[in-house]
């Protein structure tokens, strides 16, 4: 019974979704490409930003050319750089404070996945100043237009400069949820390849498989449409073809390039195709234990697709032809299992492990508990798991 509401509210949802007022955000791309930003500004009429980002950004200085062109053309700019990986409710409410305090007009979220939360949850409450942010928590919550919000993505992965969705922290409970709603899709993103040639290599391999998880999660679904397919499918060939050399070889400019065009295609796939248990399972390790979302993400991904069965054979099969594993006179089945052995050669060429460390079996009946209730009604997956089956998966998954 409870399979059957499932399929009916995600079958609702696609159907109101094409109604929905989705934007794609405005895109600046190529080498140097974040210089343009303060010009962009100016003709906007933005004389004050806030700039949401993180101490490691700050060390790296890869804000200095930026923050020299808004001093030029006279935009002031505040920076709140204490963003911590898996933000948390109180780095919002202290980077808010700085915003109301000088009077912003606008954010830019410069850095990776965590900073780009961060500033799209600071821009939700700006928009709903009487709302908390665990009243905004789940669906189209927000519903008002946030303050112009310009991406700086500086890893290949997370996609957030094109998704409804920021996820929160809670330090207290170790929960961790999302916030989502058209109204978060950033207005503008810069793709600047040049952010990401310094990056060390586990966050290159990490996040490169984060944006793998969004384009496969997506197309694995059932709430897909020809454009995320077409998004998908282009996502994971770019990442086949691209993460390791872009792991082993930093600073080829091509692979950069062709990694932030994955993250980012990947992203539109899965904020309307939505993901899986994946990322439900990942939200809680990350609660729980702190593990970085990519990593998390990277570990499970092969495992759950193992455990989906044939109910990913055909769609898994597509993905194999388009990276050119197997032969094409296998079945859909030998397709997809190697197509899920190509996963793991992946993540073992990258030192990634497959396994995780210090689940607590103590903790599991929460964790369970939370990644079914993310997973369900909202995500489209393959096939519904039940409790049962989660507590399988994690115990596949930890050491």
């Amino acid at each position: 019974m409870k399979t059957l509401y499932y399929r009916l509210y995600q079958k609702s949802f696609r159907l109101i979704s094409p109604l929905l007022p989705w934007r794609k955000p405005e895109l600046l791309e190529g080498a140097n490409s974040v210089l343009e930003l303060p010009n962009l500004l100016k003709d906007r009429g933005i004389k004050n930003v806030l700039i949401v980002t993180d101490q490691g950004i700050v060390t790296l200085g890869i804000m200095e050319g930026l923050l020299e062109g808004l001093t030029e053309r006279g935009v002031e700019f505040s920076v709140y750089d204490e963003t911590v990986p898996n933000p948390t409710i109180e780095n919002i409410e202290e980077a808010l404070k700085i915003y109301i305090a000088k009077h912003c007009e606008a954010i830019i979220a410069f850095g990776g996945g965590s900073p780009m939360d961060c500033a799209k949850a600071v821009g939700a409450r700006v928009a709903r100043p009487n709302k908390t942010l665990s009243q905004l928590k789940g669906q189209l919550k927000v519903r008002k237009e946030i303050p112009p919000l310009f991406a700086v993505p500086t890893t290949a992965g997370t996609g957030s400069e094109a998704t409804v969705a920021a996820v929160i922290s809670n330090s207290k409970t170790h929960e961790k949820y999302a916030i989502n709603d058209m109204s978060l899709i950033p207005h503008h993103a810069i793709l600047d390849p040049l952010l990401t040639v310094n990056l060390p290599t586990h966050i290159t391999s990490t996040t490169g498989m984060d944006a793998l998880t969004h384009a496969v999660e997506a197309y694995i679904g059932k709430s897909n449409t020809a454009e995320t397919e077409q998004c998908s499918r282009e996502a994971v060939k770019l990442i086949f073809q691209n993460l390791e050399e872009a792991y082993n070889n930093g600073a080829n400019l091509e692979a950069r390039t062709n990694m932030q065009r994955a993250a980012y295609l990947a992203g539109i796939a899965f904020t309307r195709a939505y993901v899986g248990y994946v990322h439900a399972i990942a939200h809680t390790l990350g609660g729980f234990y702190s593990v970085p979302h990519g990593l998390a993400n990277a570990i499970i991904l092969p495992h759950v697709l193992e455990y989906y069965g044939d109910s990913v054979y055909e769609r898994l099969a597509d993905l194999a032809d388009v990276v050119g594993v197997g032969h094409a006179d296998d079945t859909n089945k030998r397709k997809a299992q190697q197509f899920i052995e190509a996963i793991k050669k992946l993540n073992e060429k990258m030192d990634i492990p497959n396994k995780v460390n210090g689940i607590n079996e103590s903790d599991l009946p929460l964790m369970i508990d939370r990644a079914y209730k993310e997973a369900n009604p909202l995500y489209p997956v393959p096939k519904i798991l039940s409790k049962g089956d989660l507590y399988s998966l994690y115990q596949i998954i930890k050491n």
